[in-house]
């Protein structure tokens, strides 16, 4: 025992002598210094978002078919399968999801009332757009007869709507339930569109007449802002009624040029008139041809793209309507438009015949690229709001996540199908994904 103690105690005494020895040395040799972080890691987020879309389904004589199952439908995306997330079915106002789990069965010996399924969402959504800087002031009265048709016809208990304007009328009306602001609002709704002479008269700008630029930028923001809040319900019915003359951004083009024959009876442009006459007779007598004209050909130019441009804003409210989910319906309140204009006006029949061809296209194309009617040409206003109140009552809303994998692919093409056969199907054909917003850059050094 005491040469095992001895032992234990002399390893003590060197292990001891060690560590002494490693503290003098780490005391004489500075300290290593700490490694360098490791590079920071891209981090990449991935956003799964729910893809709605509001389909109709019908039979041959065109009644709603609302006993479909969700294995009846099939949603094809850019020609991929997809599986249904969600499914709700709606009905004269009511609510039903057939993908929901049943109701548990009650307990033997217990009698109790049977459970009632409660409705996930009730009423539609509707937004009334009074676009009055696009509003004949003659048609106030039918505007106004309009909208009385609308609160009587359309909108019922239980939907929820808002009403704005894009000009004087100065109209504001928060989603509400009660239909008497749709009374209130409409003595206050007054037309305030520039006549054709007006146009003719006015200002030139880079793409056209710079007063319609600027009013159809207006109309166009408010809807843009307005889609940006409804993006962000869900599985509710929504419809946006937009009540306007429809747009132009380059009308009248010969009499603003005044390249129209310089003895026609229909109204040009005052400059271009006194431009021509001015130069009326070159210096060998002969008539001049207006549209040699410097200032006219750069103004020429300068409207080449009005078309296109208009076209490109068109696009970019019926995308921001299709990823809310929201249809466009555009009422044309001027009904049957002859093919002249107002007696006081003295517009030329051509242009006035191309300048109505045009808005009532524009408002064509805002409803049918979003599932939408639009209501051109037309009188009989009370047939088509039973339409829009019957495409706006009877529904289908299905959801799913796209399987599609590749995130930069910002347009999607949506297909979707019935397996029962003799149906017609209307559902949206696309959406277009948001833009990614731009990264903010970082203020560590």
């Amino acid at each position: 025992m005491k040469l095992q103690t001895r032992g234990f105690g002399a390893i003590a005494v060197r292990i001891a002598a060690v560590v002494i020895a490693a503290v003098a040395v780490s005391a004489q040799t500075p300290a290593p210094a700490p490694p360098a972080p490791a590079p920071a890691q891209p981090t990449f987020r991935v956003q799964v978002d729910l893809v709605t879309n509001d389909v109709v389904i019908r039979d041959e004589k065109g009644n709603f078919i609302s006993d479909l199952k969700p294995e009846e439908f099939r949603v094809y995306e850019d020609g991929v399968l997809q599986d249904l997330a969600s499914l709700t079915v709606v009905t004269g106002g009511r609510v039903y999801n057939p993908m929901a789990a049943p109701v548990a069965a009650a307990p033997e010996g217990i009698i109790l009332p049977k459970k009632r399924a409660v409705s996930d969402v009730s009423g539609r959504i509707f937004l009334f757009f009074v676009d009055d800087q696009h509003l004949q002031f003659g048609n106030t009265g039918r505007v106004r007869e309009l909208f009385k048709k609308i609160s009587k016809e359309l909108v019922h208990e239980g939907d929820l709507f808002g009403i704005v304007s894009s000009g004087p009328s100065s109209i504001q009306v928060d989603m509400t339930y009660d239909r008497s602001r749709i009374d209130d609002t409409i003595k206050k709704m007054t037309g305030n569109e520039l006549k054709p002479t007006e146009i003719i008269n006015g200002a030139g700008g880079p793409g056209g007449p710079s007063e319609i630029r600027y009013r159809a930028h207006v109309a166009f923001s408010t809807m843009t802002d307005a889609l940006k809040n409804l993006e962000a319900v869900h599985n509710r019915r929504k419809a946006i009624i937009w009540v306007s003359d429809g747009y132009d951004f380059a009308p009248f083009k010969d009499a603003r040029y005044g390249t129209m024959d310089p003895n026609s009876p229909f109204a040009q442009s005052d400059s271009a008139r006194a431009r021509n006459q001015a130069a009326s007779q070159n210096s060998d007598g002969q008539a001049a041809d207006p549209s040699t004209d410097p200032d006219v050909r750069q103004q020429m130019q300068q409207e080449q793209f009005a078309d296109a441009d208009l076209s490109r804003e068109l696009y970019e409210i019926t995308q921001a309507a299709n990823r809310a989910n929201t249809t466009i319906y555009t009422i044309d309140p001027r009904g049957l438009v002859g093919p002249m204009a107002d007696l006081d006006e003295n517009v030329d029949p051509q242009q006035w015949s191309e300048f109505v061809r045009k808005s009532q296209d524009s408002l064509r194309t805002l409803a049918e690229e979003t599932g939408g009617l639009a209501v051109v040409n037309t009188n009989d206003f009370t047939k088509a709001l039973k339409r829009v109140d019957a495409e706006t009552s009877d529904y289908y809303v299905l959801g799913y996540y796209s399987k599609n994998p590749d995130i930069l692919k910002r347009r999607r093409s949506v297909d979707v199908r019935v397996t029962r056969a003799g149906l017609s199907v209307w559902a949206r054909k696309e959406y277009v994904l948001k833009p990614q917003p731009a990264p903010v850059p970082s203020t560590k050094q």
